[in-house]
């Protein structure tokens, strides 16, 4: 997927004019706000808290001994007859996947969510081969229709409206119109059977992948993902080097606050641990499961001081509390990952200066941190990544900007004279400030400055006194 990250400010500046947008995203991410903190402390505070905690230390150990893992995880996913594959990058993963398809014949492909398939493309390597790609979430298939990427780690569609998703169906499917939304769904999963029942390929992601049984865990609230897992003869699973984690004990307290603070539910509809291919006897799965695990930057991640944020689960929870998201959406964030988990994945990933102003997409709030299921410490890395473009002098356009602070601040004349020239002009221009610096104006009103500064008021008082 092309990297747009460094455009933010005029990719929200569309996003903040999009009035469909704004009640979109705005209702969706307040629902999912309040149903994962009812789920996470439906039994008190103190065994949410409890959970979280548990959940943040069984990350933090898996990334811990991560080369350890990895190499314990293969040898036993290829004990239960996985085929387990690596690639260092989208290329190699995608060639991988394109070699398995080539391999089968294969010309249909049926998928489940995967954000790991968006991050390396996956979509658009397959369908040059002459593939045929069928999402199959509800929520991918509707941005599938519409040519677009998803802009929320769980819920893809969160920026339209149920009749944005009407008008799609009608001109992409030639549904009857409709505001209904079961009849939508109907439609919606009537189209997707026959791919299901026809497709030679079956993709999906990971959450988990358990090192010590050799398994692959899955949770998702659609019928999809179980049909893209086992009707297909071939199923791919594509995961990120990360999502290994050593026990089902981590498993089942990892699912716990996954879906809770995910989807707002104490379980997920379906929850999946897949032990490898059809065995002999058994009348249905795949023939051939193959894990394919992505580097993609993953690994230069976890020798910086940045690898905690690989501990993230994608539950989008910090999206769902992030000021920021909430007002742009998104694709404002010009890649794969949004909100304040994107704003940290993104630069690290692909780069600071391909992301420059994700770092400072963030008002420092710490709801993002609060929310976390594994207590990653986004804020604390939002100010390093920070420090780093001026470090590296990628992000330079406050250099002369904070040169005249500095300046003024040096003297007390300095500052008293600015502070008259700052009282002056915002009598001349209102409100509202011109040229560049309207943009944040255009949204906000721009404050009174005081009559007096502190120090005027201080040195009117010891007048006052003196007399």
């Amino acid at each position: 997927m092309q990297v747009t990250s460094n455009n933010f400010i005029s990719l929200a500046d569309i996003a903040l004019h999009k009035p469909d947008l704004q009640e979109a995203v705005s209702d969706g991410t307040r629902r999912a706000y309040y149903k994962r903190a009812a789920a996470m402390f439906s039994e008190g505070q103190e065994h949410g808290e409890f959970m979280r905690q548990q959940a943040a230390e069984a990350k933090r150990r898996a990334l811990r001994n991560l080369p350890d893992n990895l190499e314990l995880a293969e040898k036993n996913l290829k004990e239960n007859g996985f085929q387990v594959k690596w690639a260092v990058d989208a290329d190699e993963a995608q060639k991988l996947v394109i070699d398995i398809l080539k391999s089968h014949q294969a010309t249909l492909v049926t998928k489940s969510k995967s954000m790991l398939s968006e991050e390396i493309g996956l979509n658009h390597a397959l369908e040059a081969v002459g593939a045929r790609v069928v999402e199959t979430d509800l929520g991918e298939y509707i941005i599938q229709l519409n040519h677009e990427p998803p802009s929320h780690i769980v819920a893809p569609v969160i920026h339209k409206t149920k009749p944005e998703i009407r008008d799609i169906f009608v001109r992409e499917l030639g549904m009857e119109p409709t505001d209904d939304a079961g009849e939508m769904v109907a439609f919606a999963r009537k189209m997707l059977r026959a791919d299901f029942l026809a497709s030679h390929v079956g993709i999906s992601g990971g959450n988990f992948v358990i090192a010590e049984t050799g398994s692959l865990g899955l949770v998702m609230n659609e019928g999809n993902g179980r049909m893209c897992t086992s009707v297909p003869d071939v199923h791919i699973a594509l995961v990120g080097i990360e999502k290994v984690i050593e026990t089902v004990e981590d498993y089942a307290t990892l699912d716990q606050v996954l879906t809770r603070t995910g989807t707002g539910q104490k379980l997920t509809v379906y929850t999946n641990i897949i032990n490898g291919p059809r065995r002999e006897g058994e009348a249905d799965g795949p023939r051939e499961v193959y894990i394919i695990f992505v580097d993609n930057g993953r690994s230069d991640v976890y020798a910086t001081t940045y690898a905690e944020a690989l501990s993230c689960i994608r539950c989008g929870a910090c999206q769902n509390a992030c000021p920021v998201y909430r007002s742009v959406g998104g694709h404002s964030y010009g890649w794969v990952y949004g909100g304040p988990i994107g704003a940290v994945l993104t630069p690290l990933y692909t780069g600071l200066e391909n992301a420059s102003p994700l770092p400072h997409a963030s008002s420092l709030c710490g709801s993002c941190k609060q929310v976390c299921p594994v207590d990653i410490d986004l804020p604390r890395m939002l100010l390093d990544l920070r420090r780093d473009l001026v470090q590296q002098k990628v992000d330079d356009k406050w250099k002369t900007p904070m040169r005249i602070w500095a300046f003024g601040m040096q003297s007390p004349m300095r500052f008293e004279m600015g502070g008259r020239a700052a009282r002056l002009g915002k009598a001349m221009v209102g409100d509202h400030l011109p040229s560049v610096l309207g943009n944040w104006t255009e949204y906000r009103d721009f404050p009174d400055f005081a009559p007096k500064s502190f120090h005027q008021m201080w040195r009117d008082r010891q007048k006052g006194r003196e007399q």
